[in-house]
């Protein structure tokens, strides 16, 4: 799998799991792994913090990889809350063996997850374009599920190891 692939698969799952997380439970802390997710700006801090560790960011590319980030996480909040909406709906038509309903809103769902990978896709192509070609090579030879790259959370699981 590229590079880019792997990129934007995370980028997919972060968004997916911000989108379908439990959120908060009751005795969430910092620093408990059973409590809430991160807010996106602390996620976004640590993804390019990892990058920067793995590839040797440059100052401005950390900046420029923290706004591309950024924009990219605000650019699908719509399309987020429009999936959590969906898949809400789904479950209710499970729940009444809707059929007909079942397509219609499993249609939907795959198409707003289109949409979302395809900013963040875009996003990972922007990040990957400020790279050295230095750094690109690192991130080229780096090992399927390497640091940081694992399979996330949800959906994005089940397409394939992230960037």
């Amino acid at each position: 799998m590229t590079h880019i692939t792997r990129l934007l698969l995370t980028a997919a799952a972060a968004s997916i799991a911000l989108a379908q997380g439990p959120g908060p439970r009751q005795d969430a802390r910092p620093g408990n792994p059973g409590g809430a997710p991160p807010d996106p700006q602390t996620m976004i801090q640590r993804r390019v913090e990892s990058l920067s560790t793995l590839l040797g960011l440059t100052t401005d590319q950390k900046a420029k990889a923290t706004a591309i980030f950024t924009n990219s996480f605000s650019a699908g909040e719509n399309l987020r809350t429009s999936l959590q909406t969906t898949q809400q709906s789904l479950m209710e038509a499970v729940k009444k063996n809707d059929t007909t309903a079942i397509d219609q809103l499993s249609a939907m769902a795959g198409t707003i997850t289109g949409q979302l990978m395809a900013i963040e896709r875009k996003a990972d192509a922007a990040f990957y374009a400020l790279l050295t070609e230095e750094q690109k090579a690192k991130l080229d030879a780096m090992p399927r599920g390497g640091p940081g790259f694992g399979p996330g959370p949800g959906p994005a699981r089940r397409m394939g190891p992230r960037f």
